[in-house]
Order: C-alpha cells, then sequence, then structure tokens
C-alpha cells in the first residue's frame, strides 16, 4: 500500500496496523536495521516512537537525545536527515560549495543510500544518483574526468586519476626536452654542412678555367662560401630562436610538479586517515548500541537490580559514541572538502599550464618554418651572381681572347718550289 506523508511502515509483528507519526517527524532504519525517529523541525532525534500527544512516549525503556545539526543533510548513523528524494549529494558541483560532497558516514556501501566509497572518497552511487553537472560541461577539462583511481595497467594496485595528469605533465616536459635535442641535431647539420661548404669553395679543382666560362666557375665556388655563411647564420638562430628557449622553459617544473603532487598527495592520506577514525568511531558506536539493547533487554526480564543504572550509563556511552561519530564524520567531510577544492584549483592549473606548453611549441616550431624559408631565400640569392654570369658565357669571344693571348702567328704553311 502507498504510504500518506508522516506515516511509515509497520515494524515487524506490526503489519496490520500502520503507525501514524505526529507532524514533523519522519521515520528511518539504522545501518543495523534498528528504527528511529527524527524531528526534521528541530533536528531532535530518538528510538521512541513519538507520540501525537506531547510528552508521552509511545513506548517505555529507550532514550531521547538531541544532536547536533545534520552534516550535509545526513546524521551520524549514516542515514539521511531527510528523504533520499530531497537529498542532494554531490562530489562535484558547479556552485562550487564544498560541503555537499556526500555522506557524512562513509561506508564501503550503504545499499538504501545515495553514496558509495571507494579509496576512503565518498561518491554518488551509480545505480541511485542522477548525472552529475560538469563543471566545464562544454569542455573535456581536467577538473571534471580524474576524481577517480584507475587501475595500474603494469600492477595490481591503482593509480590516482591526479596522478595520471601529473604524468601527462611531465611526459610533456620530458617531449619538450627531446625536440630540443632534436633542433640541437638539426643545428649539427647545418654546422657541419657550412664547414664543409667553406672548405669546398677553397678547392683549386678546374681554377685554370678562362674566359667567361672561368669567371663563371670562381663564381660558382664564391657563392658555396656564400651558403656557408647563410648556413651558419641559419643555425645560430636555430639554437637562439628554437634549442634554447625549448631547452629553457620552465626550468624547474619537475620540482614544482613533485612540490604539487606532495600537496595532493599529503591530503588524500589525511582523507584516508579521516575514513579510518569514522570507520573506528562507527564499530564504537555499534558495540555501544548492542551494549545498550542487551542492558534493556535484561531490564525486562528483571535480571539484575543494577539493571536500569547500567542502562543509564549504557546510553550516555551510546550517545558519546554517537557524538564521536559526528565528530569523525564532519572532520571527514572537512578533509574531503579541502581535497575537492585542491583538485580543483590545482587540475585547472595543470591544464593552464599544457595550454602554454603547447602554445610555446607551436610558435617556436612556427619560428624555425620560418627561418627555413628565410634561409631557403638566401641560398637563392647566392646563386643569382652564377646565373647572371653563366648566361654571358661566350664561347666565340673566349676563343678570340685565348687566341689573341696565346697564338703564334698567322701565315699558313705553302708548298715547297723546285
Amino acid at each position: 500500500m502507498s504510504l500518506k506523508p508522516g506515516m511509515v511502515p509497520p515494524p515487524p509483528g506490526e503489519e496490520s496496523q500502520t503507525v501514524v507519526l505526529p507532524p514533523g517527524w519522519q521515520s528511518y532504519l539504522s545501518p543495523q536495521g534498528r528504527r528511529y525517529y527524527v524531528n526534521t523541525t528541530t533536528n531532535e532525534t530518538t528510538w521512541e516512537r513519538p507520540s501525537s500527544s506531547p510528552g508521552i512516549p509511545a513506548s517505555p525503556g529507550l532514550h531521547r537525545s538531541p544532536l547536533p545539526p545534520t552534516v550535509n543533510g545526513y546524521h551520524a548513523s549514516g542515514t539521511p536527515a531527510h528523504p533520499p528524494e530531497t537529498a542532494h549529494m554531490s562530489v562535484r558541483k558547479s556552485t562550487g560549495d564544498p560541503q555537499n560532497l556526500g555522506s557524512s558516514s562513509p561506508g564501503k556501501k550503504h545499499s538504501k543510500e545515495n553514496t558509495i566509497t571507494i579509496n576512503c572518497v565518498t561518491f554518488p552511487h551509480p545505480d541511485t544518483m542522477p548525472e552529475q553537472q560538469l563543471l566545464k560541461p562544454t569542455e573535456w577539462s581536467y577538473c571534471d574526468y580524474f576524481w577517480a583511481d584507475k587501475k595500474d595497467p603494469q600492477g595490481n594496485g591503482t593509480v590516482a586519476g591526479f596522478e595520471l595528469l601529473l604524468q601527462k605533465q611531465l611526459k610533456g616536459k620530458q617531449m619538450q626536452k627531446e625536440m630540443s635535442e632534436f633542433i640541437r641535431e638539426r643545428i649539427k647539420i647545418e654546422e657541419d654542412y657550412a664547414k664543409n661548404l667553406a672548405k669546398l669553395s677553397q678547392n683549386s679543382l678546374a681554377a685554370q678555367e678562362e674566359g667567361s666560362l672561368g669567371e663563371a666557375w670562381a663564381q660558382v665556388k664564391k657563392s658555396l662560401a656564400d651558403e656557408a655563411e647563410v648556413h651558419l647564420k641559419f643555425s645560430s638562430k636555430l639554437h637562439s630562436e628554437v634549442e634554447k628557449p625549448l631547452m629553457n622553459f620552465r626550468e624547474n617544473f619537475k620540482k614544482d610538479m613533485k612540490k604539487c603532487d606532495h600537496h595532493i598527495a599529503d591530503l588524500r592520506k589525511q582523507l584516508a586517515s579521516r575514513y579510518v577514525a569514522v570507520e573506528k568511531a562507527r564499530k564504537a558506536l555499534t558495540e555501544r548500541q548492542r551494549d545498550l539493547e542487551m542492558k534493556t533487554q535484561q531490564l525486562e526480564i528483571k535480571l539484575s537490580n543494577k539493571t536500569e543504572e547500567d542502562i543509564k550509563k549504557a546510553r550516555r556511552k551510546s550517545t558519546q559514541a554517537g557524538d564521536d561519530l559526528m565528530r569523525c564524520v564532519d572532520l571527514y567531510n572537512q578533509a574531503q572538502s579541502k581535497w575537492f577544492e585542491e583538485m580543483v584549483t590545482t587540475t585547472l592549473e595543470l591544464e593552464r599550464l599544457e595550454v602554454e606548453r603547447v602554445e610555446m611549441i607551436r610558435q617556436h616550431l612556427c619560428q624555425y618554418t620560418q627561418l627555413r624559408h628565410e634561409t631557403d631565400m638566401f641560398n637563392q640569392s647566392t646563386v643569382e651572381p652564377v646565373d647572371q654570369l653563366l648566361r654571358k658565357v661566350d664561347p666565340a669571344k673566349d676563343r678570340e681572347l685565348w687566341v689573341r693571348e696565346h697564338k703564334t702567328g698567322n701565315i699558313r704553311p705553302v708548298d715547297m718550289e723546285i
């Protein structure tokens, strides 16, 4: 049957009747399966079923105790302070409110709740929570996709999402270094090429060629010297404008990333220690509740005259254990909130650094291509004088000049007379 607001399912053995609660009261089950009642107006909680008549409990032998305000919509027992359909929890939310990070009572898995804890981090349960709004829904941003841990492909452990981002950054730094080394090899080739060109330009081969062809040949050798100078300048500019900036960009980057890694790792360790404390406090509360139940049963069968006093003491210890659990849960949520805030800030900064790195490399590679085009232009200018002289080569004139200089006589032989 469907229940109206303020009505709760009947406890075992009372299925035939429907329990009507006073206005403002709601009924929930503790993780141990015990039913308790919460006044949603005053945040008062009690094991007793409240009566419609003020001050008259529905059943004797239990205690009523006010609790501190709920944390993130949850009581220390791990049950929501409001019905699940109105308790909105989120590990991440775009409003930037760090207090709405999940159940204040993190557990390995709560079948009746909307959260699940994995590696000490509390997430919305995928089976009950709607899809979350991304912090940057229009982008594939680092701050939205690296909250969980990932299985390590090289072992049986896991790698934190933040660790993957750091590895990406360090890999980018390594790629930048390797690009710088590549340009250095390119510079070495240019320097060797220029050296060989200059050496070849001094070669004496065909130095005795004469005439206009000899002049063109001499210009060919001179163009080699000019080209060698062009390549030396190209290699020098490659060093100062491409290789050096690539090598020196973020010299202390690895050290900075190591500090960043330690900071986030310390926050994660603190979160883990807070989670251990929550589990320890929850266990202690369970033991105190069990002890209280046992003493309550002893009172009902009157096994001891001291049972009533023992019950009071057990109630105080149970209340103290509940307060301790609430305190531990609050410290856990504070630690998770701090980790959350630092994760968002740091991942956005890593994202900015990666964009900056890519843009820097792109600009310097553009500078490389620009220098390359300039080198080609200057190389072309070194061979233009050669083209001009080659167009002036005149074999007939060269022959005339050579004959004038080396002639031995222009009288031809005649027949001998008798």
